[in-house]
Parts: C-alpha cells; structure tokens; sequence
C-alpha cells in the first residue's frame, strides 16, 4: 500500500502544481469499520476552503483512476493544520 500512496502522490503533486497547492500527506487507515483515505493539502500563505473543493474535484479524477485499492472508503481532502 505505501507505493501505491506514494505513487498517488507523486500522480497528485503533478496536476496541483498548476494550482501552486502541494500535497503535503496521503493517509489509508481504518477507524472503525470505515476506511479513510486521507489527502492533506497546503498552499504558501494558506490554503482556503474554496481552494479545497476546487482541488478535490482534480483530486477525485486523479484517484479514481490510480485504483490503489478495492475496498470501499471514504475520501477526505483536508488543509494542513497552521499553529
């Protein structure tokens, strides 16, 4: 799984770039009875919610294609944490 997620990424930052948006972490795990794949994205100076659901359209298209698993999940494309 860590090569298919670390293709993925690679895949991602590639068509992001366009959007000066980098991906700064992929995630698989369960919780629960539920898997999550979890993308998280950053942008210098921010990254705002508008930017977030614009990406995860590219997103979706991106993963779908990439197959990286045949169990169903849940996919949450969330920003990096600022502290």
């Amino acid at each position: 799984m860590d090569s298919k997620l670390n293709k993925l990424k690679l895949d991602l930052q590639e068509v992001l770039d366009k959007e000066e948006i980098i991906v700064d972490d992929i995630s698989y795990e369960k919780k629960g009875k539920f898997n999550f794949l979890t993308i998280t994205l950053d942008k210098v100076g921010g990254i705002d919610l508008d930017t977030i659901v614009a990406a995860t359209k590219i997103i979706d298209k991106v993963v779908d294609k990439s197959n990286i698993t045949d169990d169903s999940y849940i996919m949450d494309v969330v920003s990096k944490e600022r502290g």
